[in-house]
């Protein structure tokens, strides 16, 4: 795996890890480590050994947010050359699993950042937030289009206007995570949630999440269909054949994700 500047990346065990590392700016998301959490992400999505993926911060904060010292002096001609969110755009092309485990801050760009994972995880304490309304702006990675799909336009509004933070309890209640956990067991748990994972099917864990990702947006008729085709094609692999064989066999299934 290639060296980073600002993240740490790792394998083991069919299982990838991301750790945000700006631990002294709480790992504060600047361009070139958005950049770097895409390029570990897609490469891992290449590598068939890696059947899920972890991310999380290193020190006391999974991300309080975008480097706003890098930000505050742009302006929209400046962001349109940048083409600003392009990096933020890959992340909806990951088709491997990815399972957030957050701590301390999960604010602005690190909210969106968390949102885009498929499963989170978070330690007892943690607050959630998007603080940008304070600054003058709003979130510009998807905050608001994901964060309204999961809780609905009210609670949305309300959290998006006040800049509030969220707690864990609060989180969980809305959907936003999936399970607290105390501080000292969030990577265990996460690695196990993914291990768990990584032991299925790769193909059908891969389907599954696009069918799903497609039910956020497809009525109900049309992501009916998008299901049965990804259904039908999972017959024409080699796991379905083991798959069932094994169950027939009485036997665990080896998946080589073929």
């Amino acid at each position: 795996m290639k060296a980073y500047e600002f993240i740490e990346a790792s394998q083991q065990d069919g299982v990838a890890l991301i750790e945000l590392n700006r631990p002294a700016q709480y790992n504060a998301l600047n361009r070139t480590m958005v950049r770097e959490i895409v390029d570990a992400l897609e490469a891992f999505d290449r590598d068939e050994e890696v059947r899920a993926i972890v991310v999380t911060g290193k020190g006391l904060a999974f991300s309080a947010g975008a480097d706003i010292d890098e930000m505050a002096g742009d302006h929209p001609v400046r962001l349109e050359l940048l083409n600003q969110f392009a990096d933020w755009d890959r992340l909806t092309l990951i088709k491997t699993p990815i399972i957030g485990a957050v701590k301390g801050f999960v604010f602005g760009g690190g909210f969106e950042l968390a949102l885009s994972c498929d499963l989170l995880i978070a330690a007892s304490g943690t607050e959630f937030s998007f603080p940008e309304v304070t600054l003058g702006v709003m979130p510009g990675a998807g905050g608001t289009q994901r964060l309204t799909k999961i809780v609905g336009r009210t609670k949305a509004l309300e959290w998006l206007w006040n800049g509030t933070r969220i707690t864990t309890e609060s989180a969980l209640q809305h959907g936003l995570i999936n399970r607290v956990v105390s501080p000292e067991l969030l990577m265990e748990e996460a690695m196990k949630t993914a291990k768990q994972i990584a032991r299925q099917a790769p193909l059908s864990i891969r389907l599954i999440k696009d069918s799903v990702n497609k039910a956020v947006d497809y009525p109900l008729y049309e992501g009916m269909q998008y299901e049965r085709k990804n259904f039908y094609l999972l017959f024409a692999s080699e796991d379905q054949k083991e798959g069932m064989n094994a169950f027939i066999e009485k036997r665990k299934p080896e998946f080589k994700g073929r």
